[in-house]
């Protein structure tokens, strides 16, 4: 390469440069673009995305009525894609468990298998049980069997009912408890805490010692303290706000005193103070300069949080503090599993255990994303 072409070469690099830096972009966009190079968060954003969507159209995706009983116990359908003596199939089939004429040696009990002898051909969107959703009246379903017969993917409960479906369906009544309670304990918290660190003086110092004095309450007994304060006889949208209140009373502190201690940091850079000097008013110091500067904070502190609360409600419904039947709930499904030889006999009586699992590992999975993405330095 010669002077000449050296120097063409340097001027195209420098107007590709320059080219490249004069266009400016949005704080959100930059978010976006550290974001999609997290594995985790990515990963924790689909699945996110997948369980909202899941549990917003939940009587689509359930393939049978939840409230629906039948004989009992029943082991999960086998699926596959393949039949004997007939070969492979392009799309799923399922077997049923059904049992068989020969007893275990050990507990002499019926031994089950997969009836081969009647495959299912599976198929999408087929016909099922009569539901509303947004009004109208609706029965097609995400999945089930061309002839209509029962398909239990996860097995039925002790009543008979569709383990997955009603995982389904309790999805809503989870995930709604986690996320009101998570606005609400946001709203809360940002407030006080931009509020105590802003103002400061006096009126922070006894705030704070109040803040303290919640949080020093052990959290679990005082929640089954409070949950049996109301009446089992309550209707249960009242129980359902109880619950969503007393979670909101306890979990607002730990949120005000990490958006105080931001405030306080905040206060005192110079973009802040030349808004002081200025005459800006407090509204708008707070509106347009430290709110800004701490909701990466709180956006993080929510996808944390959710998965806290979700955990707790399993914990409390397990216990029967949270969510009462004919409502379903991943907690109130767990407690069929409340012995061990239940959980010896028809061990997928654990399958919500999944669905919490899944919950929390996205709602992790993408806070860790959106706190890297989020770290300006």
């Amino acid at each position: 390469m010669d002077t000449q072409d050296a120097n063409k070469w340097e001027e195209g690099e420098d107007t590709r440069i320059s080219s490249a830096n004069s266009e400016s972009q949005s704080y959100a966009k930059l978010v976006w673009r550290r974001l999609r190079k997290s594995v985790p968060g990515m990963l924790g954003l689909m699945l996110v995305v997948s369980l909202l969507t899941v549990s917003l159209f939940a009587p689509f995706f359930a393939p049978l009525n939840p409230k629906a009983p039948n004989v009992g116990f029943q082991p999960p359908d086998k699926i596959s894609w393949y039949v004997p003596d007939e070969g492979w199939r392009l799309f799923p089939v399922s077997f049923p468990i059904v049992e068989s004429d020969e007893l275990d040696l050990v507990t002499y009990q019926p031994l089950t298998g997969p009836d081969y002898t009647n495959p299912r051909q599976l198929a999408l969107f087929v016909k099922g049980w009569e539901f509303k959703l947004f009004g109208i009246t609706w029965d097609r379903h995400f999945i089930g069997t061309t002839d209509g017969s029962p398909l239990h993917i996860l097995g039925t409960d002790k009543l008979g009912r569709d383990i997955l479906s009603r995982g389904i369906i309790g999805s809503r009544i989870s995930l709604a408890i986690a996320l009101s309670s998570i606005a609400l304990i946001t709203v809360i918290g940002t407030l006080v805490g931009i509020t105590s660190g802003y103002v400061g003086g006096r009126f922070d110092m006894w705030f704070q010692r109040f803040v303290e004095v919640v949080l020093a309450f052990p959290q679990l007994p005082l929640y089954l303290a409070l949950a049996t304060l109301i009446p089992v006889t309550a209707p249960s949208g009242l129980f359902l706000t109880f619950v969503v209140l007393v979670i909101v009373g306890l979990g607002w502190a730990q949120l005000s005193r990490e958006v105080r201690s931001k405030t306080l940091a905040l206060r005192q850079v110079d973009y802040v103070r030349a808004a002081m000097a200025v005459g800006a008013s407090d509204r708008r110091i707070i509106t347009r300069h430290i709110l800004p500067n701490v909701m990466s904070h709180v956006i993080v502190a929510i996808t944390l949080g959710i998965p806290t609360i979700v955990l707790l409600e399993s914990f409390l419904g397990f216990l029967g503090f949270a969510v009462k039947p004919p409502l379903m709930s991943w907690g109130l499904m767990l407690q069929d599993a409340g012995t061990f030889s239940v959980i010896g006999s028809y061990p997928w009586i654990l399958s919500p255990v999944g669905f919490v699992l899944l919950t929390v590992f996205a709602f992790n999975a993408l806070g860790d994303g959106l706190r890297d993405a989020i770290d300006p330095y």
